[in-house]
């Protein structure tokens, strides 16, 4: 659990806390107050909210909480498995549409290596995604799975676009010529 408090002005500050404590996964339970399970994937992340929030002139307290009743880790768990959720309903939304743009290029038959390229690096930024939620669902959010095989399905889609663009490229032209 770690407590926050940063001057009001300037709101850069608040926000760079912010962002990196939602980066690394942590749950906020309320204004300052954010909580991530006690595992070393998180530690680096916590680690540079508190120095963040020092070199703005704020406080921070961290620390290591257990619940008071039977289910208070039941349902902070529940809780952190949610956001996993909305990551992984987010992913698996962005795959839709890589996978819509894949679609279209087949369709468009826009078989370029420059399009091959920003392909693959949307790609890439989808498995980077993909890795990073993995690593922060400590308690495996049931979609998880789903959100894996999507990942998987758009670099089979993305094989068979490679493999027209390719096909495209090494077409003899109108002349009987190779491109």
């Amino acid at each position: 659990m770690l407590l926050v408090k940063l001057p009001s002005e300037p709101t850069r500050h608040r926000v760079a806390v912010w962002r990196e404590l939602r980066k690394v996964g942590a749950l906020s339970l309320g204004q300052g107050v954010w909580a991530a399970p006690d595992v070393p994937v998180f530690a680096a992340g916590i680690a540079r909210a508190l120095e963040l929030t020092e070199s703005a002139g704020g406080e921070a307290i961290s620390l290591h909480a257990s619940g008071v009743g039977v289910g208070d880790a039941a349902r902070f768990e529940a809780m952190f498995t949610a956001a996993r959720e909305d990551d992984w309903s987010e992913f698996m939304a962005d795959c839709g549409k890589y996978e819509a743009e894949l679609n279209k290029e087949i369709r468009n038959a826009k078989f370029t290596l420059a399009e091959l390229e920003e392909e693959e690096q949307s790609l890439e930024r989808l498995r980077r995604w993909h890795r990073d939620i993995k690593a922060r669902d400590v308690f495996g959010a049931p979609t998880a799975v789903e959100a894996t095989q999507r990942l998987r399905h758009c670099a089979e889609r993305f094989a068979d676009y490679t493999e027209r663009v390719f096909a495209a490229l090494h077409a003899p032209d109108a002349d009987g010529a190779r491109s």
